[in-house]
């Protein structure tokens, strides 16, 4: 597997772990990753629920965590860490100053356009920092909307992109109806990304890498992704089922005993479809039945917590505790097929061995 880079930021393998809260990607998982060479990812939301003030006091103790978490990941690696940050998070402003505070390598800033970040950072600030920006979109709309506002608003432009696809896990950029159309594919919407992007690579005279997420399972997935003219992929549920995963064994083995048809699409509190394994928690909601709502802070801007039947947070927070009773696990697509629990070190290996025989086959071939 290649290198690439995003600006001048060398990545030795192109795979960036997803992130994935809340709490399940934080600075083991994050650390273990970049020191086997790819973007290592602290999931942002939620990370507060863990600390012992959550309920008093959830904004301080979201950006304690967060300081905490990154501090630890810097320490333990000499590779490259990214923290992942929901823009529709009530505190998405502080938390990626915090970010550049603690000199985080990439953000990567999803579930909303990231339009105004060299402003909310300060213009200086923010260049000085040298810290690099990379918008999760599930269009070439979206990117187009974000690269148009920073080349006119900054006369700058983001450092790369990453388009996520339907098929990954968790909180969802699609309509519900919209998830499993031909259009939407990943392999459809990459040309479609890379299309949008190109004119503004040639106007600021360097390269905008495209990293594609979504499905992606396999060394052979990776290869061939490329071939449509990504630099690199974003992977989050394989890194799940590894030992260096944040999250507990019993979180991790809802993915090991899951069923294809154990997965299903839910429709979250905060407004948006998710991808999730079903089991008892999601069963009783789907039933109906209201679950105890006691919101500390309103974590997401688009939460209807008044109404919603669960805390997703905290639900989710149980979930990565093991406490799967009382919570359930987002997952991507392919959750399925994983049958054991491994390395970080393993999980790469087996990566660059899929690779190394796609190349060879297409070599053959050819």
């Amino acid at each position: 597997m290649r290198s690439f880079y995003i600006r001048d930021l060398k990545i030795e393998k192109p795979v960036v772990q997803g992130g994935m809260g809340v709490g399940v990607s934080l600075s083991r998982l994050a650390a273990t990753v970049a020191n086997e060479g790819g973007i290592g990812v602290i999931a942002s939301v939620g990370a507060g629920l863990f600390e012992d003030d959550f309920k008093s006091d959830y904004q301080a103790a979201n950006q304690r965590a967060l300081r905490n978490e990154i501090r630890k990941a810097k320490s333990a690696t000499k590779g490259v860490i990214g923290l992942n940050v929901m823009v529709a998070l009530n505190d998405y402003k502080e938390i990626i100053n915090t970010a550049v505070d603690e000199n985080i390598d990439i953000l990567f800033l999803g579930a909303g356009l990231p339009t105004d970040v060299p402003n909310e950072i300060g213009i200086e600030r923010y260049k000085s920092s040298g810290v690099k920006v990379a918008p999760i979109v599930s269009s070439g709309l979206a990117a187009k909307i974000i690269l148009r506002k920073w080349d006119r608003g900054f006369n700058m432009i983001p450092d790369a992109f990453v388009v996520e696809g339907p098929l990954a896990g968790g909180h969802l950029g699609y309509k519900k109806e919209d998830l499993f159309k031909e259009e939407f594919k990943l392999e459809n919407l990459i040309p479609e990304v890379l299309a949008e992007i190109k004119p503004f690579a040639e106007k600021y005279g360097r390269e905008i890498p495209l990293i594609a997420a979504g499905g992606i399972y396999t060394g052979e997935d990776i290869y061939n992704i490329q071939k449509l003219g990504v630099k690199a992929v974003q992977m989050g549920t394989r890194f799940v089922a590894t030992n260096e995963c944040d999250a507990t064994d019993e979180f991790k083995n809802e993915y090991i005993k899951c069923t294809k048809e154990d997965i299903v699409i839910i429709q979250s509190p905060v407004g948006l479809p998710g991808r999730a394994i079903n089991n008892q928690f999601l069963k009783e909601i789907e039933a109906g039945y209201a679950k105890k709502v006691t919101c500390p802070w309103l974590c997401l801007k688009s939460c209807a917590a008044e109404k919603a039947q669960y805390c997703i947070g905290q639900a989710l927070a149980n979930a990565k505790e093991g406490h799967l009773s009382e919570g359930f696990a987002f997952c991507g697509a392919n959750a399925y097929r994983i049958d054991k629990i491994i390395s970080v070190k393993e999980l790469f290996a087996e990566l660059e061995e899929g690779y190394d025989r796609a190349a060879a086959n297409d070599a053959g071939s050819n």
